[in-house]
């Protein structure tokens, strides 16, 4: 993901595969929107791909990170407006600081976009996020493993 550094004034994007909620690999992908400064698409090949090898045995698509040069580590209107309640996970990169989100349909509203923690092998479990009911991000249940 270091690669948000290496291009700041371009969307960087990419897939999360694995199973649940554990990443097991990060796979950088071109991003093919008509304003990536502004915008990010993944690269549609490169997500067939990702899809069709998970068919195969391989590690399932279970999210995606994208950045925001300039920008907080937050979904944007235009990320809710794209999010699927579909459990995807959502990695944010901005402002130095990564977030996880997953979408989430209220009823009687659109989809809003919460926060889920992320652990790391280097650490049992991180918030990078507060969760809206203050629980402890150790003992959540819906909290994302890192590489």
């Amino acid at each position: 993901m270091h690669e948000a550094s290496r291009d700041p004034a371009r969307e960087v994007c990419g897939l999360l595969l694995g199973r649940g909620s554990s990443v097991t690999v990060v796979v950088p992908c071109r991003n093919v929107a008509a304003d990536p400064a502004r915008r990010f698409e993944i690269d549609p090949a490169a997500l067939i791909a990702a899809h069709r090898a998970a068919r195969d045995g391989g590690p399932a698509v279970i999210g995606h990170y994208h950045s925001h040069p300039g920008g907080a580590a937050a979904p944007s209107s235009a990320d809710t407006a794209m999010a699927a309640q579909d459990g995807a996970i959502w990695l944010i990169l901005g402002a130095g600081e990564i977030a996880a989100w997953r979408a989430q349909l209220v009823p009687g509203q659109a989809a809003v976009m919460v926060p889920i923690a992320i652990a790391t092998r280097a650490d049992s479990c991180t918030s990078v996020m507060a969760s809206p009911e203050g629980r402890n991000p150790f003992c959540d249940e819906d909290r994302l493993s890192l590489p």
